[in-house]
This record gives C-alpha cells, sequence and structure tokens, in this order.
C-alpha cells in the first residue's frame, strides 16, 4: 500500500468484510449486506490542532480494532483495496483484547 498519512485528528481505517452466507445457510447479495462498522487502523493523523495553537493527542494507534459510527466517513480505493477515512469523534469504540 503507498504511504497515506491522514491529516489532523483523521484516521484511515480498513473495514472488516461482512458475512457472505446467514446462519441458516443464505448467501446474501451485495445489495443486501449491512455496512461495516468494524475495521482495523492502517494510519493515524497527528491530532486536532486548537485555535491555541496545541495540537490534542490521538487517542487511537495504528493496528486498533474498531467501532465506528454506520455512515461515517469517506469511502475511498487505495492500491485495490477498500478503505476508509474518518474523524476520531466518528469512532465509537475501540475492542480491546481481539
Amino acid at each position: 500500500m503507498a504511504n497515506l498519512r491522514p491529516l489532523g485528528d483523521r484516521v484511515v481505517v480498513k473495514p472488516t468484510p461482512r458475512e457472505e452466507v446467514t446462519k441458516s445457510g443464505i448467501v446474501l447479495p451485495d445489495t443486501a449486506k449491512e455496512k461495516p462498522q468494524e475495521g482495523t487502523i492502517l494510519a493515524v493523523g497527528s491530532g486536532k490542532l486548537l485555535d491555541s495553537g496545541e495540537r490534542v493527542p490521538m487517542d487511537l494507534k495504528e493496528g486498533d480494532k474498531v467501532l465506528y459510527a454506520k455512515y461515517a466517513g469517506t469511502e475511498f480505493k487505495l492500491d485495490g483495496e477498500d478503505l476508509l477515512i474518518l474523524s476520531e469523534r466518528d469512532v465509537l469504540a475501540v475492542l480491546e483484547g481481539e
């Protein structure tokens, strides 16, 4: 993957793929799948810059598995991978112990 550095309080997330088959064995078409809300952080910005010039450090780090708001961020492709860039405030929780 190309060297990608998000700006400010943004992070780059690789969404975790959703199940293709339900527990009862029904194969889901792409149109019926829910948008993923879980992923792994690939890159982290330097933090939010306050009006005073002070930078607030990020609570997130590369490799964190996170839950994020359902329709948050901007989807894009980089080197054939589907990725998402979103603000730190759109990340709802870090999944620990995974």
